[in-house]
C-alpha cells in the first residue's frame, strides 16, 4: 500500500512538472531592443536627452500666454490659439518635424523656472533679463518690441512722458520688464536704460490686458497710464479700447524662446536646435513675413 501510494505521488509530481514547463514555454520572448511599457524617460531611446525624447514622442509642449493679442490669443470661434508667437512656435515644431501641445500657465510660473517637466519650451515674447537667465536658457531673439505708454483717450494732461507721469498710477503686468523698468531695476544684458519716470505708483496685474481694461474705465479712475508692448496697445486700440499712445517708446527689448535649466532631462541639444532654427528663420525671411502678418511692420531687427 505504501509503495502504491509513493508511485502515485511520483506520477502526480511528474505531471505537474510537465504542465509548468509547458506554460513557461508559452511566454512570449521579449523582442530585442523593445522598451517595456513601464520604462522611465531615461530608459527610452532618447535616454537622458530632452530633444531625443521629444522627437521620439512626436510632440513638444510649448507654453504661451493667450491673453496677449496679437502675440497669442484664443480664437473663440475656432477654439484655436493664434498670433505671432503661436505661428513662430508652430514653425519651429514643423522644422523639428513634430507637433505642438500648448500649455497656458501663469506668466510668473513661466519666468521663474522650475517647470517640473510640465512643458518643454516657452515661446511667449519673453525678454531675456539677467535675473531670468539664472534659471532659464534662451535662444537668440526672434524679434524685438518697443515698450510704449498709453493713457485714456480723454486724457489731455500727459504730453511729455519724462515730466507728466512722475508720481502717476501706472499699470503693468507683475514681474515683467515693464514692472522692473518702473522700479528702476531692469537688467537686459547689453542694454542700458534711462529711467525717466520718477516715483510712479506701480499697479501690477496678472496680464497687460487686465491693466488695459482698468485704464479704459476712465482717465484716472483706476490708472493714469499703462506701459506695455506697443503691438499689444495698438491691438487694444484696434478693438475699440478708449486709450491712446503718448510719446516715443521708453525702451526696446529682445524677445526669445526659453527653456528650463532645471529640466529633468538634458535640454542642451534642444536649445541648440531651436536656436539654429530661429537663425534660419531670420535668414530666410520667415520671421519678417510673420511679423508683417501680425504687426504690419518688421520687428525682427534690433
Amino acid at each position: 500500500m505504501r509503495l502504491f501510494r509513493l508511485k502515485g505521488v511520483l506520477a502526480l509530481l511528474a505531471i505537474v512538472t510537465l504542465l509548468a514547463a509547458a506554460c513557461a514555454s508559452e511566454e512570449p520572448a521579449a523582442e530585442e531592443g523593445t522598451d517595456t511599457p513601464t520604462g522611465t524617460a531615461s530608459e527610452t531611446e532618447g535616454g537622458d536627452d530632452l530633444l531625443a525624447q521629444i522627437q521620439e514622442q512626436g510632440f513638444i509642449r510649448v507654453s504661451t500666454d493667450p491673453a496677449y493679442p496679437p502675440q497669442s490669443s484664443l480664437n473663440e470661434e475656432t477654439g484655436e490659439y493664434e498670433g505671432f508667437d503661436i505661428d513662430v512656435a508652430t514653425e519651429i515644431a514643423n522644422r523639428l518635424e513634430i507637433e505642438v501641445e500648448w500649455e497656458t500657465p501663469a506668466w510668473n510660473a513661466i519666468t521663474s523656472g522650475g517647470w517640473s517637466d510640465r512643458w518643454d519650451m516657452s515661446v511667449g515674447s519673453m525678454t531675456v533679463t539677467a535675473e531670468r537667465a539664472e534659471v532659464l536658457d534662451f535662444s537668440p531673439a526672434y524679434y524685438y518690441t518697443p515698450a510704449s505708454v498709453a493713457v485714456h483717450a480723454d486724457n489731455t494732461s500727459v504730453q511729455d512722458i519724462e515730466t507728466d507721469l512722475d508720481g502717476a498710477a501706472i499699470g503693468v503686468c507683475g514681474s515683467c520688464t515693464y514692472d522692473f523698468f518702473l522700479q528702476g531695476s531692469l537688467d537686459i544684458p547689453g542694454y542700458t536704460f534711462d529711467y525717466i519716470i520718477d516715483d510712479p505708483q506701480i499697479q501690477t496685474y496678472d496680464t497687460d490686458t487686465t491693466a488695459i481694461q482698468d485704464l479704459a474705465l476712465g482717465d484716472g479712475v483706476r490708472l493714469d497710464a499703462v506701459i506695455s508692448a506697443k503691438p499689444t496697445l495698438e491691438g487694444a486700440i484696434d478693438k475699440g479700447r478708449p486709450i491712446k499712445l503718448v510719446g516715443d517708446p521708453v525702451f526696446s527689448e529682445p524677445l526669445a524662446a526659453a527653456f528650463d535649466k532645471s529640466a529633468p532631462l538634458d535640454n542642451t541639444s534642444l536649445v541648440e536646435a531651436v536656436s539654429a532654427i530661429i537663425e534660419d528663420m531670420h535668414e530666410d525671411g520667415t520671421l519678417t513675413d510673420l511679423s508683417m502678418k501680425w504687426y504690419g511692420e518688421d520687428l525682427t531687427k534690433a
